[in-house]
């Protein structure tokens, strides 16, 4: 079994700023396991004028303008993938699925097969399309022929933040995420690369 670490990449969509917390809450559970860790935002798509008729979205994508944006590397490269979206009317975000639908070569070449995916949300509402959202993007992960590692009931806390199929989050008015759901992101952290350090041991992933 190789002693290198794990190469955990984080990448996400968040328009005003709450799927944002949950990726860096996963980017530092992860780091503190031991992962080597890429924290990676998909480009904006939204015209400036939908953007700037929002405070708190202009206020994101001002305060990450200067951070790298996700690119297919930051998939072929890493052991685990943890993609995380809001729901857009019960579906993943449009900026996810054109990074995603980018793909197409290195899906030919099997280069996004044999990897750890998971998925994380949040919406506005209790449930409001969050297991619909998840599954969405769980079809991706099966077309790349990944390894998906959904927590289901596997841990104490996942009674409390309820959501066997990734790891989900309502909006807040303060903008925190509450106790329940960093644990599930630590949960999942810790699950995903159980099972990744398993298939590197056995020889199987990629």
């Amino acid at each position: 079994m190789s002693n290198e670490a794990l190469k955990v990449s984080v990448i996400y969509y968040s328009a005003t700023g709450n799927v944002d917390a949950m990726a860096r809450h996963l980017a530092e559970a992860a780091e503190s396991n031991g992962a080597v860790v890429r924290l990676r935002q998909v480009p904006e798509l939204a015209p400036d004028e939908a953007i700037e008729a929002n405070e708190d979205w202009l206020a994101h994508r001002e305060a990450t303008a200067e951070e790298p944006d996700a690119t297919v590397d930051d998939v072929t490269w890493a052991d685990v993938v943890l993609l995380g979206t809001p729901t857009r009317f019960g579906n993943i975000a449009s900026q996810l699925k054109q990074y995603l639908d980018s793909m197409g070569r290195e899906w030919q070449r099997g280069e996004l097969a044999d990897k750890v995916y998971a998925g994380f949300t949040s919406t506005q509402t209790a449930h409001g399309g969050q297991e619909t959202t998840l599954l969405a993007l769980y079809n991706t992960v099966i077309h790349f022929g990944g390894v998906l590692v959904a927590p289901g009931y596997t841990d104490p806390v996942k009674f409390e933040e309820g959501n066997p199929y990734g790891v989900s989050n309502v909006e807040s008015e303060d903008g925190k995420i509450p106790g329940e759901v960093r644990g599930a992101l630590e949960h999942l952290v810790d699950r995903t690369m159980r099972v990744a350090g398993a298939l590197r041991a056995g020889g199987f992933a990629a």
